[in-house]
């Protein structure tokens, strides 16, 4: 991408609440008719009373005039915080970084700096591979779509990432690798050679056209190679002028010369740095003789390439267009004049280039700012005009991130670093987890956020909506897992009641069971209870036949349990412990008074057997059980409500069951008073 990069930053003018504002500046606005930027300049200097109600991530702002013949605007506008997290393909680089982030958790703190270096280094690559594959993913999208809005929404996306890349490796290069006097030339090279790319596309014009010498992007090639320190190319680019007299080929020859002896620092070599510098001024030296002797005067453009080689200020800067940018101005001027430039002296020529390079009448944009001070390695500073300048967290929190596990924000106060890497992480979280997907992202923010993360992870998981299930689950998942009691038992109660409403009452108390809620266990399982004296059936037998341990969470749903397990022993044949079990649930006082007539009732098939089930003692405690029912059912107020058919069943229900206690009684006693001989 050709020109300046611009990053858009409100222009506020106005008085409110601070914490307000700096919040808004972070904001995105929808009105009803099409997406645009809240107007804060026209509302605030019309003074117009503003309205605003907070939501999940967003506040819907709206104008009024508290007067009671009028009434406010007609228009809502919707501000939402983090309006990225709504594009496809950027979401991508949320998730993608999402992994880079928790890998960079894990690197243990006891490991020696010298052996975490590489590790952090190499995490800020992966870092901007991920904004640099999106970023081309944006960019083929911007061209290909048919839209014209979206295109320039896509457009203004790669100018961002474009922004974000481009700040981030001078970041590394600065302050994560620290790239020491020698190498550090070369990487801020590297920096803007990637960042600066269009020569390699008119290159390629030029090599495919019939006569490349002839182009008229010949020269802007080879000075544009030269400029960037790309010296080979350079060369290569210069041996297309292959038709040429012998006494210009001689000059041209010269140029190659000069070219192929300036010495490049080697890192890993065995030269020093001062023997680098002893040579490098040597070979300056030869440079500036052939510019006193005029050896280029034949030809105007080897000319202007002899005064770039020596650093020549005034024909630097009148190839602004080429160089593009202030950044690459320094960069190049290093390159000629200062190779072996020292990090602590990099603010000095920075400001001059910028100084020099930019018009005088305009100020610098947010970008030029932010680079500045990272040159003058005021990492606090580019922090917060970062925080400003760009319309989401995420590029602030896992910057401060990584340079905080790199022990860089620690300068003036040993906690500081550390509180504004959280208060930034929170922050960007917070913004993920008003996204229907993203927010489970956003747990291992907050996970890693000692401070604060619990407790805004807290407050954030109750707002998830539960819209399926399945989220539900996965919801309480994390809950359970951080030990987040009165979450899990929140989310169980609003599931467990809408599995109610449902009619869905097997969910219903499985929610209720893991919310070890014993009030709604009972609730749920009477309407267990009411539905098999309807049906004559039990619903969800898979779930009450493997109750275990839960059963005991209230004594109903122990009722429900026991009386189960009654019918399997009844249908499995297993008479008398089938008696056994019903008899205990009614003397134990287990069975709900109004269930007592089923119990009876189910006993009468066992009564009726041939071979003898309950014992005399056992008949005689039923019948004090149905005697102390008729006693209750014959009360005027347990009467009021039934109808006469209703009471002639009752009372054939319980001729039945005494004159089958009265027969299992008799046989009974003969049983037990006859000895086997």
């Amino acid at each position: 991408m050709n020109g300046r990069i611009c990053l858009n930053l409100f222009k506020l003018n106005f008085t409110v609440f601070d914490i307000f504002l700096i919040w808004l500046l972070k904001l995105r606005v929808e009105s009803s008719v099409t997406p645009r930027y809240l107007n804060l300049d026209t509302i605030f200097s019309s003074r117009k009373h503003m309205g605003f109600a907070w939501g999940q991530g967003n506040i819907f702002v709206y104008e009024t005039l508290f007067k009671a013949t009028g009434s406010g605007s007609p228009f809502i506008h919707e501000v939402r915080k983090d309006e990225d997290i709504y594009s496809p393909i950027l979401r991508k680089l949320f998730n993608e970084s999402h992994h880079i982030f928790v890998g960079l958790q894990t690197i243990r703190e006891d490991l020696p700096s010298k052996n975490k270096k590489p590790q952090f280094v190499s995490i800020s690559k992966n870092y901007r591979s991920v904004i640099r594959a999106c970023m081309e993913e944006l960019q083929q999208v911007a061209v290909s779509t048919k839209n014209a809005e979206m295109s320039v929404q896509y457009g203004n996306q790669v100018s961002i990432l474009l922004a974000i890349e481009l700040i981030w490796n001078l970041c590394e290069v600065l302050f994560i690798d620290a790239a020491p006097a020698g190498s550090l030339l070369l990487h801020l090279l590297d920096w803007v050679r990637l960042h600066k790319a269009d020569v390699d596309e008119k290159a390629r014009d030029v090599l495919q056209s019939d006569s490349p010498a002839e182009h008229r992007d010949y020269w802007d090639v080879v000075v544009s190679y030269v400029l960037q320190g790309r010296l080979d190319e350079a060369r290569q680019m210069l041996g297309k002028k292959a038709t040429l007299t012998p006494a210009a080929n001689n000059i041209f020859k010269m140029m190659d010369n000069l070219l192929s002896k300036m010495p490049f620092y080697n890192p890993g070599g065995t030269q020093t740095l001062t023997e680098f510098d002893v040579k490098w001024r040597h070979w300056h030296e030869e440079v500036d003789r052939c510019l006193q002797d005029n050896s280029f005067a034949s030809n105007q453009h080897l000319e202007v390439l002899c005064k770039i080689l020596l650093g020549d200020e005034d024909t630097l800067l009148e190839h602004k267009d080429l160089l593009g940018t202030w950044y690459h101005f320094l960069v190049s001027r290093l390159l000629f004049c200062h190779p072996t430039v020292k990090p602590t002296e990099l603010h000095y020529y920075a400001q001059s280039c910028m100084t020099m390079f930019l018009d005088s009448r305009s100020a610098p944009e947010p970008l030029d700012s932010i680079l500045l001070a990272a040159f003058e390695f005021d990492i606090h500073q580019v922090i917060k005009d970062c925080s400003i300048a760009l319309n989401n967290w995420w590029f602030v929190a896992h910057l401060t991130d990584l340079l905080d596990h790199c022990k860089l924000l620690q300068s003036h106060n040993l906690h500081f670093g550390s509180n504004l890497r959280e208060f930034l992480l929170l922050e960007y979280a917070s913004g993920l987890f008003t996204h229907h997907s993203l927010w489970q992202l956003a747990v291992d923010y907050f996970d890693h956020c000692l401070e604060f993360g619990r407790v805004y992870l807290e407050l954030q998981i109750e707002r998830v909506p539960l819209d399926t299930e399945r989220k539900a689950l996965k919801v309480l998942r994390i809950c359970e897992q951080r030990q987040m009691s009165e979450q899990v038992r929140s989310i169980c109660k609003i599931m467990a009641m809408r599995a109610l409403r449902n009619n869905r009452l097997g969910s219903a108390l499985s929610w209720s069971i893991r919310a070890k809620d014993a009030a709604f266990a009972t609730l749920i399982s009477e309407r267990f209870l009411q539905d098999y004296c309807a049906k004559g059936t039990f619903s969800d037998l898979d779930l009450i036949d493997n109750l275990g341990p839960a059963m005991l969470l209230s004594d109903r749903l122990t009722f429900l349990g026991k009386y189960r397990e009654f019918h399997k022993l009844y249908g499995e044949k297993r008479f008398k412990e089938a008696a056994k079990l019903l008899l205990s649930l009614m003397t134990a006082k287990i069975a709900p008074r109004s269930f007592w007539m089923t119990l009876l009732t189910d006993a009468l098939p066992l009564l009726e057997q041939k071979e003898v089930i309950f014992s005399a003692d056992q008949t005689y405690e039923l019948m004090f059980c149905l005697e102390e029912l008729t006693s209750s059912l014959n009360t005027p107020s347990s009467d009021s409500d039934k109808s006469m058919q209703e009471e002639d069943v009752e009372l054939t229900k319980v001729e039945l069951l005494r004159l089958a206690l009265s027969r299992n009684l008799a046989m009974a006693i003969v049983k037990e008073g006859t000895v086997e001989t």
